[in-house]
């Protein structure tokens, strides 16, 4: 009896669980789920939440600086910023130097989310099932592996 020659060849390399890039999307996706009702009690959305711990972190950033920081195309940024303005969050306004970049600040009501959003990392904590110094040693593995993948770019 003769083999099938469209059957696959089974390949270790190329099994879908031996990849790490599907075990960063699958975790990736998953982490966004958890933080999802978490976040809809603040009235964000992950990637806007992502954007206000950056200006929480530092305030009065342009919007290259935030894209830059969240490895980000400005582009794609200036939407979800206008979102954020309409919440009343933040306020772009134009450099007075030069009228291409923008400027982002908090309003009070953006500064105010930031103690509401405080319970947030706990909660992601302990929907992880680790201990902090496991998550912040995955978190420096992660961390210097994007460094060498930038690297290879």
């Amino acid at each position: 009896m003769n083999a099938d020659p469209k059957a696959p060849v089974p390949c270790d390399e190329l099994l879908l669980d031996n990849q790490v890039c599907f075990a960063l999307h699958s975790t990736s996706l998953l982490m966004t789920k958890v933080y999802k009702p978490l976040l809809h009690k603040l009235g964000l959305t992950y990637p806007q939440y992502l954007a206000m711990l950056v200006l929480w972190e530092q305030d009065g950033l342009t919007v290259g600086e935030i894209s830059q920081r969240l490895l980000t195309d400005p582009g794609s940024l200036t939407p979800l910023l206008k979102r954020l303005e309409a919440e009343g969050l933040l306020k772009r306004t134009r450099s007075r130097e030069d009228e291409r970049v923008v400027l982002v600040q908090l309003t009070e009501q953006g500064h105010a989310l930031q103690a509401r959003a405080k319970d947030v990392p706990h909660c992601i904590l302990a929907a992880s099932g680790e201990n902090l110094e496991r998550l912040q040693q995955l978190q420096a593995d992660l961390l210097a592996l994007r460094a060498n993948l930038q690297k290879s770019l």
